[in-house]
């Protein structure tokens, strides 16, 4: 495939590139600083900022799906989903966060009681983004929520999906590495389950 990957040198962005590339695919690396990326036989680096919709939608043409991995506070995903739609591109996956997750039927977690304020800053972006999400009919979006903690680990392969509600291990831990969380998002592209859908990964 031939994907273009909003946020390629972000934390969880290296690791989706690394994983497509490891796969066979090509990447387009978007971002607004490129000098951490490096130019290879499957990485084509592309500076410049998602709120260029022009610009962004030639860098989107001719590939078979776009990745969204960026902070949601100050980036809107409207830009990525008018240049997909503009270059014809009708596959998007949009990286979002765990606070939008349910930690009961209808009890968003941000909505719990002692949830962080100051993790709510981040965090209510990406919810209000998947708000958003929800009402595109057009394209093929999936949104990706990671389990509660999301860190640099391991890549097993070995990990679980789930829709709406927080995914928990035996432990009662909510917990996914990176480099999992790349493993899921290169697979849902691959063999797509989760289209207008949102979808979690845990442990």
């Amino acid at each position: 495939m031939r994907i273009a990957l909003i946020g390629a040198t972000g934390n969880v962005g290296t690791k989706i590139l690394a994983e497509a590339v490891t796969r066979g695919h090509q990447v387009t690396g978007i971002a607004r600083n490129i000098g951490k990326l490096t130019a290879g036989d499957r990485v084509t680096p592309k500076q410049l900022d998602m709120a260029d919709e022009q610009r962004l939608a030639e860098a989107f043409k001719g590939h078979d799906a776009a990745v969204v991995s960026v902070r949601h506070n100050g980036n809107d995903v409207q830009h990525a989903f008018r240049a997909a739609k503009a270059a014809g591109v009708k596959r998007i996956v949009i990286v979002g966060g765990a606070a939008s997750l349910e930690a009961a039927p209808g009890v968003r977690l941000i909505d719990t009681p002692g949830f962080p304020e100051a993790i709510k800053v981040e965090a209510r972006p990406a919810a209000e983004a998947l708000d958003r999400i929800r009402e595109e009919q057009e394209l093929e979006w999936s949104f990706v929520s990671p389990s509660i903690v999301l860190a640099p680990g391991q890549r097993t392969g070995k990990f679980r999906l789930g829709g709406e509600q927080v995914l928990k291990d035996e432990k009662g831990d909510s917990r996914i590495s990176q480099e999992d969380l790349a493993v899921a998002i290169i697979d849902e592209l691959e063999k797509p389950r989760h289209i207008r859908k949102r979808f979690t990964v845990g442990y």
